[in-house]
C-alpha cells in the first residue's frame, strides 16, 4: 500500500522559510516523479515543483523559481521542498505526489498518489 505522509508546514512570517518533508512508502520510487503541489482556498490545486527520483532532474513553476528547492533523500526515502523568502501567496495546503509516468509533469492528473497535505500559512 503506498503512502505519502507530509509534515512541516506551520505558520510564518513573510520574507521566512520552512521545509516540507514527504515521506513514501509502498513501493520502489526510483522510477517516478515526485511532485509538490499546493491548494489556496478556493482555488484549484496547482503545480509547484517536481523532481525524478531516480535522475535528480528538476521542474519548477515560475511562481516559486529561485525561492523553492525540491530535493531527496533516498536513505530516508523522502522528499523535501525548501521554502525561502516566502510571500502571503504562497499559503495554501500542500501536497505531495507521485506518479509513474509523469516524467517532469505539472499536470495533477499524471499522477497516481497523493499525501494528504499540510498547512503552509505566511503572514504579512
Amino acid at each position: 500500500q503506498v503512502q505519502l505522509v507530509e509534515s512541516g508546514g506551520g505558520l510564518v512570517q513573510a520574507g521566512g522559510s520552512l521545509r516540507l518533508s514527504c515521506a513514501a512508502s509502498g513501493r520502489t520510487f526510483s522510477s517516478y516523479a515526485m511532485g509538490w503541489f499546493r491548494q489556496a482556498a478556493g482555488k484549484e490545486r496547482e503545480f509547484v515543483a517536481v523532481m525524478r527520483w531516480g535522475g535528480g532532474n528538476t521542474y519548477y513553476a515560475d511562481s516559486v523559481k529561485g525561492r523553492f528547492t525540491i530535493s531527496r533523500d533516498n536513505a530516508k526515502n523522502t522528499v523535501y521542498l525548501q521554502m525561502n523568502s516566502l510571500k502571503p501567496e504562497d499559503t495554501a495546503v500542500y501536497y505531495c505526489a507521485a506518479g509513474n509516468k509523469a516524467w517532469l509533469s505539472s499536470r495533477k492528473y499524471e499522477y497516481d498518489y497523493w499525501g494528504q497535505g499540510t498547512q503552509v500559512t505566511v503572514s504579512s
